[in-house]
């Protein structure tokens, strides 16, 4: 099986990189600099030429504030993109996982988003990827939601609150959102098994099981630094406004395939290369993930 990873710059990409190592099956993964999948010609004559088996979409424009001004441009990448991608591996009968997202929901359901719930974006990030998802799903291929996405390779607010932790005496973060912490290794063992998996095409929902707020996990990450976790001080998200609205809950529920483990447990299992360990890849990394804290 040959398998053709887009956006391979990026944080999601190095961990399916790294787990499809594992199989032995070639791979292929490329950065903007050598995929533009904005060019509809450029997608359909390189798919076309490679012929991959499995395309895995990790491309995408992330900055979800900037999405407010700039929706053309990540409907490009977010939306334009995957109809390109999709039809190119419709043509060459490859099978495409598009990577998505719970911000396609407007976040004020009271259970978690079944795969099938009405979609209702708050801001134009989510309003492109749905866009993405109507475009894979047309042509018959695999949409995989995922959320609070963490991970070895880039910036993300595990990381943010590590460094925090050894800056600030206290630390106040947004408690009144709900999600699924995912770390993006895990996500990569989910994409590849389903991608090797008979399941039929279609949305599926990519996260960790059980759910938290950010103050939650942030006050777990000083848990797992040995710090006080009382340290991390809960506020509403109206004492940090951002331009793009927020759901106040992205919790997905697992009701086509298995969930991933536990939130907590992938933290753990993250952890040494999360905390930099000795030997961990990109350990230096750090910047703020989507969400706002206050510092």
């Amino acid at each position: 099986m040959r398998w053709l990873i887009t956006g391979g710059g990026g944080m999601l990409a190095a961990d399916v990189l790294d787990r499809i190592a594992l199989t032995g099956e070639p791979v292929l993964a490329l950065a903007r600099a050598e995929l533009d999948v904005t060019d509809r010609r450029a997608v359909l004559d390189f798919v076309g030429g490679y012929r991959p088996r499995i395309v895995v979409n990790c491309a995408g424009w992330t900055a979800v504030d900037e999405a407010e001004t700039r929706e053309e441009e990540a409907l490009a990448v977010n939306g334009h993109a995957v109809a390109w991608l999709a039809e190119a591996c419709s043509r060459s009968g490859a099978r495409l996982l598009q990577v998505s997202t719970d911000y396609v929901f407007d976040g004020r359901g009271r259970e978690p988003y079944r795969e099938d719930a009405p979609t209702g974006p708050l801001n134009a990030y989510g309003r492109t990827k749905l866009a993405g998802e109507r475009a894979a799903l047309v042509h018959g291929h695999y949409v995989v939601r995922t959320a609070w996405l963490y991970g070895a390779a880039g910036p993300n607010f595990v990381r943010t609150m590590i460094r925090l932790a050894g800056e600030r005496e206290t630390v106040e973060v947004v408690d009144d959102q709900r999600g699924q912490p995912t770390w993006a290794a895990d996500l990569a063992d989910y994409l590849v098994r389903l991608a090797q998996s008979d399941l039929p095409p279609g949305v599926y929902h990519g996260t960790s099981s059980g759910e938290t707020t950010w103050c939650g996990l942030a006050r777990e990450v000083f848990t797992l630094l040995g710090a006080d976790p009382g340290r991390v001080r809960p506020v509403p998200s109206t004492a940090c406004p951002r331009p793009a609205a927020r759901p106040a809950s992205g919790v997905l529920a697992h009701t086509r395939w298995e969930p991933i483990r536990g939130w907590r447990q992938g933290l753990r299992a993250a952890w040494p290369v999360m905390a930099g360990a000795p030997g961990s890849r990109h350990a230096g990394a750090t910047e703020a993930g989507s969400q706002c804290s206050v510092v």
